[in-house]
């Protein structure tokens, strides 16, 4: 019994000085342009996820979802988010796939994360992502704004549809690739 415990202590030790040898000797791909194996997508997404239920206050939206609120919303994610997750034109950032991770399209293919979650993305950023903290950029009620615009963006009420239509010459229609397709991942 003793040996078998040796051997499995042996073994995990191997196999975590050999993982970290990988790492510390340059074999792993750093590129920000490669396609990172399944593994590594299910492990950070799986990381964040977990970060994000421990340490996200779980807070409601104090900024009720009106028309002036979502319009709002709808214009501080213009000027700020589509240029890495995509355009209101229902067009893919064109930095979308230069990220690692690549960037969510949230217009073609929009979150279904509660508020509390999207708004803590928002407030603190995302490490290792590029997603900055946009606590010292943008006010609590921009924030919340922005947050409620993302969390509605697929019913969206007819004033804010308005507006999307009139400002970027597109019925809005999030979740659909420009053939009217949801995209695929």
């Amino acid at each position: 019994m003793r040996s078998f415990i040796l051997g499995v202590v042996v073994t995990i030790v191997v196999l975590v000085l050999g993982g970290l040898g990988f790492l510390t000797f340059g074999y792993m791909a750093t590129t920000s342009d490669a396609t990172p194996p399944h593994i590594e997508t299910h492990i950070a997404m799986s990381a964040l996820d977990a970060a994000m239920d421990r340490h996200a206050p779980h807070l409601n939206n104090p900024v009720p979802p009106t028309d002036e609120n979502l319009i709002e919303g709808m214009k501080i994610y213009t000027m700020n988010c589509a240029l890495c997750h995509g355009t209101l034109d229902q067009k893919p950032s064109l930095l979308a796939k230069t990220f690692y991770p690549p960037v969510p399209q949230l217009i073609l293919d929009p979150l279904d994360d509660p508020e509390w979650h999207i708004f803590y993305a928002v407030r603190t950023g995302v490490r290792y992502s590029g997603m900055p903290a946009w606590n010292k950029v943008l006010n609590e009620e921009q924030m919340w704004k922005v947050t409620a615009f993302l969390s509605r963006i697929e019913k969206l009420p007819p004033g804010a549809q308005e507006y999307w239509k009139k400002s970027f010459a597109v019925t809005p229609q999030p979740g659909k690739a420009e053939g009217g397709e949801k995209p695929t991942h």
